[in-house]
């Protein structure tokens, strides 16, 4: 099983790691667990979390506005 940073999955979904937190806070993606490294908090993330945050962001984001995309 892989493991990601949360730098590494924004970098491979395509949005800022800011953007990404920010779901993480929002409640919109689930938590991945947490790992204390040499003081430091991480998320590791799993292939399975890479793909939530994936679909999450295909249905609910638009590039530049950050928006839901209308309806068509």
């Amino acid at each position: 099983m892989n493991t990601y940073s949360t730098a590494d999955v924004a970098r491979r979904i395509g949005v800022h790691k800011m953007t990404l937190l920010k779901w993480l806070w929002a409640n919109k993606i689930p938590e991945p667990p947490h790992q204390t490294i040499g003081g430091q908090d991480i998320r590791l993330w799993s292939d399975s979390d890479l793909e939530q945050a994936r679909k999450y962001k295909q249905s609910n984001y638009c590039k530049g506005r950050g928006r839901k995309k209308k309806a068509v």
